[in-house]
């Protein structure tokens, strides 16, 4: 049955290669091989296996690598990310401050309660991420960070009970006083309108929905929230669109924005005295941050590629020459914007319909 479950899979990843939870698909597949061969007596299970005490005599504890897989989506290192390190994004910024950075520091003034659900959509590349660890900084909560791959786990029938057990952790950390963001990170690939859904994925989205009703409706003033972030609203089930009740567009950067980062991603940078950054942020309108941090880096590596290519790099004592404006001016001609105008309409259209600042 493992080894027909393995096919069924890896004919799944062929019909459809580009559903978004394939890579979740193969992981199976391969844990499912693995099962096959520990039933054939070639290992045994890491999942069933239980400690044993020096008698040999089973002491009732699992090993540590049979631990709920949920407890390793809690990062160790909370994310160090100041608010003056997100560039730009004033509205995205404020609409996050008014809906989980205010409630935190005086809950008394918010009779009426918060938000608990924050939807960050748009633009691949534009901060969507960096803003979710920036507000879990700012107000020292639990950072959370999930994604379909990660919460889909390798056994049937585990995945709902990590999401139980996670929010169950969360509730607890509230209780005792600690504020806890949950982070989803391609939300579509997770909670997406699919035609070819299979019954594990629909339970998982049923826990989610339970889960988020259960903090949005009897939260008692927990300091619990939900922050999705998607390049595709639109894929999004109706169901979980409501449960946001902040659903807040990152757009891709204006020129001001742009030249904020043109002076961030070139701060380290050895510049000629011709480059004008505020042609820079002209020259690459319609880029969205990481495009702009791509063109700066790409520009470095031909600057250090020239210089090796001449030889001169043997000289421990010399030095490459600065970046020109020409070199700039070179790697924008050779790059396009990673997000085009038609998606650009796509997020603008959806946007009109379904915001929520």
């Amino acid at each position: 049955m493992y080894q027909k479950a393995i096919e069924s899979l890896l004919q799944l990843t062929q019909l459809y290669p580009e559903y978004g939870l394939n890579r979740v698909y193969i992981q199976r597949a391969i844990a499912y091989q693995e099962r096959i061969k520990a039933l054939q007596g070639a290992i045994m299970p890491t999942e069933s296996r239980v400690a044993e005490n020096s008698n040999g005599e089973p002491t009732g504890k699992t090993t540590e690598s049979s631990k709920s897989s949920y407890e390793e989506l809690i990062m160790a290192e909370k994310p160090n990310v100041k608010w003056d390190e997100v560039v730009g994004l004033d509205t995205a910024k404020k609409a996050v401050k008014e809906a989980i950075v205010y409630p935190v520091q005086r809950p008394d003034l918010f009779p009426l309660g918060w938000p608990r659900g924050i939807l960050l959509f748009g633009p691949p590349g534009c901060g969507k991420t960096l803003l979710a660890a920036a507000v879990a900084t700012e107000i020292e909560a639990t950072f959370v960070s999930i994604d379909a791959a990660s919460i889909m786990s390798k056994w049937l029938g585990e995945a709902e009970q990590n999401v139980a057990k996670l929010f169950g952790s969360i509730r607890k950390s509230a209780v005792e006083g600690k504020a806890s963001i949950v982070f989803i990170d391609e939300l579509d690939s997770l909670m997406g309108k699919h035609s070819n859904e299979v019954g594990g994925e629909i339970r998982v989205r049923n826990q989610f929905l339970k889960e988020m009703d259960g903090i949005v409706d009897k939260g008692k003033n927990l300091h619990i929230y939900v922050i999705g972030a998607t390049n595709k609203p639109w894929d999004l089930d109706w169901a979980f669109i409501r449960r946001f009740q902040k659903r807040i567009l990152v757009p891709l950067p204006d020129h001001h924005t742009r030249l904020m980062m043109c002076k961030l991603y070139t701060g380290h940078l050895q510049l000629d005295p011709n480059v004008d950054l505020h042609e820079l942020a002209r020259l690459s309108e319609g880029f969205s941050g990481s495009d702009i941090r791509d063109v700066c880096q790409s520009a470095q590596l031909k600057l250090i590629g020239e210089f090796f290519e001449t030889g001169q790099a043997n000289n421990k004592q010399a030095k490459p020459r600065s970046l020109t404006m020409d070199d700039f001016k070179q790697t924008l001609e050779e790059r396009k914007p990673s997000v085009s105008l038609d998606m650009l309409s796509l997020y603008n259209r959806w946007f009109d319909a379904f915001k929520a600042l």
